[in-house]
């Protein structure tokens, strides 16, 4: 009865970014799967899943397979969008669910398929009989054929919004809603505010590479810092010779840029080499010359 019923359900179109959206699930959940398969290994001897990595992706893709579309005639990513395959060679216009036939022929697709693929390349990757070579490029060119076709289907999904996969559109199962969509009502001011915020965020992004962050920071300080005097004499030199101008700490290599403050050298030469305009913190000097500081101080003045 409730098979019945459910044939009699009218198909329900779905959009294209619905069915792009349902393909990326599926690789992300084939991902998960697989992490947490090779998790359970962590405590064994390196590498003891490379030799036989096809047979187990393929049989955790069958697992997958048998508790969804076998199961459901959906994959999981569909399921999460209330998706479901159709089985469009029928010609009644109703829902019609997927075919044993097709069930099967999915999972030699898209299973087999894969496992076909990465086991011949390690079977003939480090073969250099001409036997093999012939067969390699043989598969090479099927490989390749089909990557093309796969291509062309897709520009043509994108066209007429239907098989978004070359197994799709070979097997003849369509993806449908199960049930109605219900109209999305978005509020205008909602949307004024999204886009307010979407554009204010935009202009941020293009115009904060633009904006000197560090020399803003350096005038900032200098501002709120007393303004020291230019004078050149020896104690005045001396006297700050205890710190360094943009760190605070006891000067390591003390240089100077031609004012009566003293910074290390690190310091300096990378703030130099990032603004070529750098400016002292303290007296707002330009860099005249970058040299070492020839005066001995003694590491008892630490104390003072």
């Amino acid at each position: 009865m409730a098979s019945s019923i459910r044939n009699e359900k009218s198909v329900n179109p779905v959009l294209r970014i619905s069915q792009l959206d349902a393909l990326e699930l599926n690789k992300a959940l084939e991902q998960l799967v697989w992490s947490q398969f090779t998790n359970c290994f962590h405590g064994f001897k390196p590498g003891v899943l490379a030799h036989f990595e096809p047979e187990v992706k393929a049989f955790l893709c069958f697992i997958l397979w048998k508790f969804t579309v076998y199961s459901k005639n959906a994959t999981v990513g569909q399921a999460i969008l209330n998706i479901q395959y159709k089985n469009n060679l029928a010609q009644t216009e109703k829902y019609q669910p997927l075919s044993k036939h097709q069930k099967l022929w999915y999972l030699i697709f898209t299973v087999g398929g894969r496992w076909l693929e990465e086991r011949c390349y390690d079977l003939f990757s480090n073969r250099q009989q001409q036997s093999f070579c012939r067969i390699k490029s043989y598969i090479s060119f099927g490989s390749g054929l089909l990557k093309l076709c796969g291509l062309l289907n897709f520009l043509i999904f994108l066209q007429k919004g239907t098989f978004a996969t070359l197994t799709e559109r070979v097997l003849g199962i369509r993806s449908v809603f199960c049930e109605p969509q219900s109209v999305r009502q978005v509020g205008f001011e909602y949307m004024n505010r999204e886009l307010l915020w979407h554009g204010f965020a935009e202009f941020l992004i293009y115009l904060l590479p633009l904006i000197n962050v560090q020399k803003l920071k350096l005038k900032i300080s200098s501002w709120c810092s007393p303004i020291a005097g230019l004078s050149n004499s020896e104690n005045t030199l001396a006297a700050h010779c205890r710190e360094c101008s943009l760190c605070g700490e006891w000067p390591t290599m003390p240089h100077t840029i031609g004012c009566p403050h003293v910074f290390c050298y690190y310091c300096i030469k990378s703030n130099f080499l990032f603004d070529m305009y750098f400016t002292c913190p303290k007296c707002g000097s330009e860099v005249h010359s970058l040299q070492p500081l020839k005066y001995k101080i003694e590491m008892t003045e630490l104390r003072v």
